[in-house]
């Protein structure tokens, strides 16, 4: 089986088990999405959605934001990792788009990963489920996947983007980024039980 195929192959099945994927992260709006996403580094989605309601319900704009102390902030995602580090990036980022954009959520990749804690990732997530904009976030998870089915000789999540958008039609990036992911959740985590993991024993069972 080529790549190619391997690829086509791993659409198809997506397709089926998860035909219209939630987007994982608790949001109401382009900036609580930036906010919820930025907060997930190095953390779970499940986390981040236990602590943003309390977050929200007191900063839901970036004005609001700019607003609080950054030891305010960090008292209400102090469950989180990398809090001293979030809260700080959360305040200052409040405050860059108060700034530069009168509160706005841009919708350029530039402006949004000049933004304070937003690199690139984040900005894809941004651009792909608030704004519709094609683009193919790629984080640990998807990284292991693509090398598993052999779709990626990538050393990190840059190369691995860039065969995913190589491989797959552009406009199946912003579903297909979430189907992957939620794949590799149920059937095939980095650590445990791999016997779930039936899409890649298809892939290479001939």
């Amino acid at each position: 089986m080529t790549k190619k195929q391997r690829a086509l192959l791993v659409q198809e099945e997506l397709e089926k088990l998860y035909p219209n994927p939630p987007i994982a992260l608790d949001h109401k709006d382009p900036y609580t999405l930036l906010v919820a996403v930025a907060l997930s580094a190095q953390s779970t989605d499940k986390k981040v959605n236990e602590i943003t309601p309390a977050l929200f319900e007191i900063a839901d704009t970036p004005f609001k934001m700019g607003r609080l102390e950054v030891w305010e902030i960090k008292e209400l995602i102090k469950q989180i990792g990398l809090s001293n580090t979030k809260a700080k990036n959360l305040k200052t980022m409040a405050q860059q788009l108060l700034e530069r954009h009168e509160g706005i959520v841009p919708q350029t990749f530039e402006d949004l990963e000049a933004l304070a804690g937003v690199g690139h990732k984040t900005a894809s997530v941004v651009m792909s489920q608030a704004f519709g904009v094609p683009a193919f976030p790629v984080d640990t998870h998807i990284h292991r996947l693509m090398q598993r089915w052999k779709l990626t000789s990538g050393k990190n999540v840059i190369e691995t983007e860039k065969d995913a958008k190589s491989l797959f039609p552009k406009h199946t990036w912003n579903k297909l980024h979430l189907q992957i992911i939620y794949y590799g959740r149920e059937y095939s985590p980095a650590k445990g039980n791999l016997e779930k993991d039936f899409l890649t024993r298809r892939l290479f069972e001939s």
